[in-house]
């Protein structure tokens, strides 16, 4: 199935949940307060903005934002939120699309990265984020870690959440680092309504590694939004990758308070231009 048929009329319907889920104050805040440190006092970028989950609130908070989407009907659902003044949108796909101007900030959230299928495509957004970032910004993407250690020989499917109103598995092709996400949900009449959609897995490594191809370097990852340790165990992480900027760059920032009393600020300290690979 493409990406176009999966992101459709009835996916936009269904795909916001006011309050729960990753609509919930406690996911959705705490990506917002780390991004609105991110970009500072300049303009960010959403690659896939879908109906503006995290758009509407970082532009809420003042940071203009613009985004690149695939799908016209999620595009039309956050048109009920915000105008195209408001948040200027782009329809096209994120690993290749330009859309004006330059940014301080591109993100990437909630594992949209491996919807592109192929190693090559995930590259490309990559250098797509890099063409739209000044010297000494970043690029942020939000992604979940491969399973595999829970797969054993043999078997070809992790279940991930047993929930009454959800069943989640997903299936692995580990020679193509495929993965099919089926999501079983009863609708409360004896029926359940089954979807899927195919991922291409990435491990944190081999994240790092597109990142170096495309010019970044890795400046932090941790387990979540709020700033907890990323360690063997996580099963996300957020990674900012930033681009070198010239010696004497600086870049203004804002303070996240990570809310127990310490803060994780964007760096604003000078950086000395690492070499081209």
């Amino acid at each position: 199935m493409r990406q176009e048929e999966i992101w459709g009329v009835d996916t936009a319907r269904r795909y916001d949940t006011p309050g729960i889920g990753m609509f919930a104050p406690e996911v959705l805040g705490p990506a917002v307060d780390r991004l609105a440190a991110l970009a500072g006092d300049g303009r960010a970028l959403e690659f896939a903005i879908g109906t503006g989950r995290v758009a509407v609130p970082l532009a809420e908070r003042g940071v203009p934002v613009t985004g690149i989407e695939l799908s016209r009907p999620m595009v039309d659902r956050l048109r009920a939120k915000a105008g195209e003044a408001a948040i200027p949108v782009v329809l096209g796909d994120m690993a290749t699309t330009v859309v004006p101007g330059e940014y301080t900030l591109v993100y990437l959230v909630y594992n949209t990265i491996s919807n592109l299928l192929t190693q090559a495509e995930q590259v490309a957004c990559f250098r797509n984020a890099a063409r739209h970032l000044t010297p000494g910004s970043r690029f942020v993407i939000e992604l979940w870690v491969p399973e595999l250690r829970r797969l054993p020989p043999g078997q070809q499917a992790v279940v991930w959440d047993v929930a009454p109103d959800h069943i989640a598995l997903d299936t692995y092709d580990v020679l193509r680092q495929h993965v099919v996400s089926h999501h079983v949900r009863p609708d409360g009449s004896g029926q359940a309504r089954l979807t899927r959609s195919r991922h291409r897995y990435i491990w944190p490594a081999e994240l790092d590694l597109m990142a170096e191809l495309a010019g970044f370097e890795l400046e932090a990852r941790h387990a979540d939004w709020g700033g907890a340790e990323f360690t063997a165990e996580s099963r996300s992480h957020v990674s900012v990758y930033r681009l070198p900027s010239p010696a004497g760059h600086r870049i203004r920032s804002r303070r996240f308070d990570r809310g127990d009393g310490t803060a994780l600020t964007a760096p604003n300290a000078q950086r000395t231009q690492r070499p081209a690979s």
